[in-house]
């Protein structure tokens, strides 16, 4: 829908304050990054004569941010970072470029001054000499000193601050973010120069902005973590360069953004002695094989109507397994206070910890703690089966790394299974079969 004027209402939707303003500059843009030599236009070409060229990577310090781009930095590949404000989105590229001592680094900051970021670089330690600030935000002067310098690594700090002098509207409009985008994308692709740009979210944690922003640039990463936790998550949710599902995890400290490459470690808690309520299970993030820790807590419903009360873990699942345990094992849950937490303030998304969920349910309601080296890993269904899991060798693998002695698994994973093992792998198929073994 469109108005000559500013409207309240929208006389389409009938939704209130729904206009933007977007004033269109009508001379033709100069084409900063257009090839001059070619006058012709684009050609087609048949698919078997494109070149089969691999991908040039950059290959930075931090293994978490290479596993998470697949494998290392794309040439001529755009990134949107986008996270809360004050999570580290900043430290953390600026801590990463720092350690890039071989390869010309520009950042560019809309956001803050040269200062501030030489007392963050400080505060990190790293020296290097090929490493540039600009504090800019008009577009074409930023392409401008990107001419002089010729960087191999540019970001851009952030993407709402920049502004585009073919659009006249303010910064961090609709049609400002998504043109300075499209700006720095035919950039990238043009000079193969990979680019970082760093993002803002809204109150709901989606990227700021028009949705076409994710859809241009070739990689989406979430930087989150809880501000109460030291522990911070880099998640990919597109990449056009490898797996989707890939995590990235670090601790922040003093000086900086350290790697935790053993997430298993931190993510289990230590104990004195057995606790009631709390299983392992071991899940998959992407590639990385994790074991995290499930909490539960079943008390007598005090107020009437029973609670629910979830954290790092889908409401809607738990309240599907409690309906299996109240329909196949008799258990009655419907007058009792549930609460579940997955230790360490991380989410999982994982089906494959249903099992463990379950165990922990039921040892907080029978008050009877799990024997301490055992872990679980299966799906279950509504009919109480025990479901077979994917990539089962690699999560009986970290257990057994980890000091595990038990692990129970599905009975359908049996064909799965080709390697041997010192973990004891115990086959299940219904709930109630579990039930008997351990209470």
């Amino acid at each position: 829908m469109e108005s000559a004027k500013w409207q309240g209402k929208c006389p389409s939707c009938h939704a209130w304050n729904t206009f933007v303003e977007e004033v269109l500059q009508k001379d033709n843009k100069k084409e900063i990054w257009k090839d001059d030599k070619d006058k012709s236009g684009p050609k087609s070409i048949r698919l078997s004569e494109v070149s089969e060229e691999e991908s040039k990577r950059i290959i930075t310090e931090d293994h978490e941010l290479n596993r998470v781009l697949g494998g290392g930095i794309v040439e001529g590949s755009v990134v949107l970072i986008a996270g809360e404000p004050g999570i580290g989105k900043s430290t953390l590229f600026l801590q990463d470029c720092l350690q890039l001592k071989k390869i010309t680094t520009l950042y560019i900051s809309g956001e803050e001054s040269m200062q501030q970021i030489k007392m963050r670089a400080d505060r990190i330690n790293i020296k290097n000499d090929n490493f540039y600030l600009l504090n800019a935000t008009d577009t074409q002067a930023i392409f401008n000193e990107i001419k002089k310098l010729k960087p191999q690594l540019v970001v851009i700090d952030s993407i709402q601050t920049l502004e585009s002098p073919f659009i006249e509207s303010a910064p961090g409009s609709v049609s400002q973010v998504r043109e300075c985008t499209a700006e720095i994308v035919r950039f990238a692709k043009a000079t193969n120069t990979p680019v970082f740009i760093i993002g803002h979210i809204t109150k709901d944690g989606s990227i700021a902005g028009p949705k076409v922003l994710e859809h241009m640039v070739d990689t989406v990463l979430q930087f989150e973590g809880d501000r109460h936790y030291s522990y911070r998550i880099l998640r990919t949710t597109k990449n056009r360069f490898g797996s989707a599902s890939e995590l990235g995890i670090y601790e922040m400290s003093q000086d900086g953004l350290r790697q935790i490459s053993n997430p298993s470690e931190i993510l289990i808690t230590q104990k004195d002695e057995p606790l009631s309520g709390i299983a392992i299970a071991a899940t998959l993030e992407g590639a990385r094989p994790l074991l995290i820790e499930t909490q539960a807590l079943v008390t007598h419903a005090v107020y009437g109507t029973p609670q629910r009360t979830v954290t790092g873990f889908d409401l809607r699942r738990l309240q599907l397994l409690l309906a299996v345990l109240e329909k196949r094992g008799g258990f009655h849950f419907g007058v009792k206070d549930v609460f579940l937490n997955i230790a360490g303030g991380i989410k999982v998304e994982d089906p494959a910890i249903d099992l463990a969920v379950l165990c922990a349910l039921l040892s907080s309601y029978e008050d009877k703690p799990l024997p301490q080296r055992i872990c679980f890993v299966g799906e279950v269904g509504l009919s109480g089966e025990v479901r077979a899991v994917n990539r089962i060798e690699q999560r009986i693998a970290e257990a057994e790394k980890l000091g595990f002695e038990k692990i129970y698994v599905s009975k359908f994973n049996k064909k799965s299974i080709t390697q041997k093992s010192a973990i004891e792998i115990i086959m299940i198929s219904k709930i109630e079969e579990l039930y008997r073994l351990l209470f």
